[in-house]
């Protein structure tokens, strides 16, 4: 089997451009959807229920398959799996452009879940193989961690274009071009990778389980944000967490873990995992209030409050490009701690500025601050890890990843309704702006200005409160970096 040769070149270079679109197109794939949902309804007919899942679903299903995707990767071979998951996603984009039923819709949005599943850890792990050099590696992560967050802020921007002149099924269609572009560059450019020693059986006992405990908590913590007072969302959580203890357990048992749990005992590996989780939930809650924010208090579109938030997504861009070179001449540890009390700065920015351009420019600091745990953090897992355990790494890194982000939202958005709850005095205000709007176009002009008043105020103080609690965390963050990460020596440097 061919494996990495031992510097990068410009066949490496050439190899990560072919991974970041990979990883692009995922993150497009996750907020492109926005702006094409009136278009969709017009021509399907979802109901409400239907439309949250054809939103939904893909992110849920990516969450779910992290681990098992990541695991075979181990198995089978990064690029094979990247291939077969590229493959995929194109087929599933043309039968999402084209469905004719919100069922079918529902079932391709899933499939390119599962396939997105398939070339996250896969692209991941590919970009630490191509670079065995610790500077370029950190670099290389940099870009690709780079690529992931401005496709996020380039999805809303990319749907509003594309349905200027052409149909819904325009903003899935996109998604073959490039992915025939990665399969023809991975044959090429990207060499296989070396497997584990073990029989390379995935065990089915373990999948099952994961599954099992992955789905249940993604789907309890969405569903806790859209209403915190959902049983069926806690007793989700219940058997997520009861089946995530007994795949714990069984992992132990086993000779060939489904899931080496080893990748824990070292500080590194866990301490990373655990500042990229808990940032990424700082994010998730912000993100939810600052796009609310943007579209019920400023009245934005979404296209325009897409192009506000573009800007944040630029800083979390430049401190992704930025962190290795500094990481190159500091401690990451001091990079990644530092950054984050740059980021409570921008916290602080928000709670006491006023009006849409310090928002704005306090998130961004706030973005920029955070951007070294991505592009450090990334690198940290993933390096810590055997080679043959870098997709197991990658899949816990994104995995986290995506669960810091449904968890920001559940959590943080539960207080800032909790705090909008307890401001707002009109019963008529409901429990969100979005109910208080609503009631306000059924009042007369004079209560229902008062209404939107009270009810803007109430969320401006839920807002802050997410802000403030996200500088709490930031801090304490900084504070578990700069002690606990201490010891790196800055990236390229050889290890007392």
């Amino acid at each position: 089997m061919t494996t990495f040769a031992t510097g990068a070149g410009v066949r490496g270079w050439l190899g990560l451009s072919v991974l970041c679109l990979a990883t692009l197109l995922l993150s497009v794939d996750n907020t492109v959807l926005m702006l094409a949902l009136p278009h969709l309804s017009a021509a399907l007919h979802p109901s409400g229920t239907e439309l949250l899942w054809i939103t939904d679903v893909y992110g849920f299903m990516i969450a779910g398959f992290m681990i098992t995707m990541g695991s075979l990767g181990d198995r089978i071979g990064r690029r094979r799996l990247l291939l077969i998951g590229a493959v995929a996603f194109a087929a599933a984009s043309v039968v999402a452009a084209y469905s004719t039923t919100t069922t079918m819709l529902i079932a391709a949005r899933a499939l390119l879940g599962v396939s997105g599943a398939a070339l996250g850890p896969s692209a991941l792990a590919l970009v630490a193989g191509l670079f065995p050099d610790a500077r370029r590696r950190a670099m290389a992560i940099g870009v690709f961690t780079a690529c992931f967050m401005g496709g996020a802020a380039a999805g809303p921007v990319i749907g509003g274009i594309l349905l200027e002149s052409f149909w819904w099924g325009s903003v899935f269609l996109m998604g073959v071009p490039i992915m025939a572009l990665v399969v023809a560059g991975g044959l090429f450019l990207l060499p296989e990778t070396e497997t584990g020693t073990g029989s390379g059986r995935l065990d089915p006992g373990s999948v099952a389980m994961s599954l099992a405990a992955l789905l249940p908590i993604v789907y309890g913590l969405k569903e806790l944000a859209d209403d915190p007072a959902q049983a069926a969302a806690y007793v989700a959580l219940a058997v997520g967490l009861a089946f995530c203890a007994a795949f714990v357990r069984r992992q132990r048992r086993l000779a060939e873990p489904f899931l080496d749990l080893r990748l824990f005992r070292g500080r590194s590996f866990t301490v990373a995992l655990l500042i990229l989780a808990v940032a990424m939930v700082v994010q998730g809650g912000m993100y939810l209030f600052v796009s609310q924010h943007l579209q019920l208090v400023e009245g934005l579109s979404p296209l325009v409050a897409g192009l506000w938030m573009a800007v944040p997504a630029v800083g979390l861009v430049a401190g992704s490009l930025a962190s290795p070179v500094l990481a190159g001449v500091l401690r990451p540890g001091l990079v990644v701690g530092l950054g984050l009390v740059v980021s409570a700065a921008g916290f602080a920015m928000v709670l006491v500025g006023d009006g849409l351009g310090m928002l704005m420019a306090g998130v961004t600091v706030a973005f920029l601050g955070m951007a070294p745990v991505g592009a450090l953090g990334l690198g940290l897992i993933v390096g810590a890890a055997p080679p043959e355990r870098a997709g197991s790494a990658s899949a816990l890194a994104e995995s986290g990843g995506e669960l810091g982000i449904a968890l920001g939202i559940a959590l943080l958005g539960s207080l800032g309704a909790a705090v909008y709850d307890g401001t707002v005095g009109s019963p008529q205000a409901g429990g969100s702006l979005g109910e208080a709007l609503d009631a306000a176009a059924a009042l007369p002009p004079g209560p229902a200005e008062a209404l939107v008043a009270e009810a803007r105020a109430a969320f401006a103080q839920g807002l802050l409160a997410v802000m403030a609690t996200g500088a709490v965390l930031v801090l304490g963050l900084a504070v578990v970096a700069l002690t606990l990460l201490r010891h790196l020596r800055p990236i390229g440097e050889e290890s007392r």
